[in-house]
């Protein structure tokens, strides 16, 4: 298995992030560097590429951007992936993790764990469909694509 050793997020074309965003951005890398997978298919008839990879996630004209390269910056592999697919899911998390909080400040802890179900449940769907547009391009774990639909949301709503 190959894996990522760096993370960066271009976030240039997008509004400044909040300090909320920021900090899920921190714990999102944090955790995907300290546990991932990453495994690109052969390419031209040539051996798969392996890693460590380097990744740079981007939006560039409304397209969600993964620069794959080695830890030397030599390119590997780049991928452009319609926002579409995901706008669904990653509004429902949004307004999942917003009652959660809110929840968190008012509610009985039963009715918290509930919401925390429902919100994690969320997150896995956008996990699947993280692996889903990406099948074929590259093969990533259950926990590899949790990890990156975080920083796919933290991009996403970037400000």
């Amino acid at each position: 298995m190959s894996r990522i050793t760096h993370i960066e997020i271009d976030d240039s074309a997008l509004p400044p992030p909040t300090p909320e965003i920021e900090q899920e951005r921190r714990v999102a890398i944090f955790d995907l560097l300290e546990d991932n997978s990453l495994n690109l298919p052969p390419k031209d008839g040539q051996a798969a590429p392996e890693g460590p990879f380097r990744l740079l996630l981007a939006i560039r004209d409304r397209r969600l951007v993964f620069d794959v390269r080695t830890e030397d910056e030599v390119p590997v592999a780049e991928f452009h992936l319609s926002l579409g697919p995901f706008r669904q899911v990653v509004k429902d998390y949004f307004q999942i993790c917003e009652s959660y909080f809110d929840a968190v400040k008012k509610l009985p802890p039963s009715q918290i764990e509930a919401i925390d179900m429902a919100r994690r449940g969320i997150h896995n769907e956008g996990a699947r469909v993280l692996q889903e547009r990406l099948e074929g391009k590259a093969g990533l774990d259950i926990d590899t694509a949790r990890r990156l639909f975080t920083l796919v949301c933290v991009l996403h709503f970037g400000g």
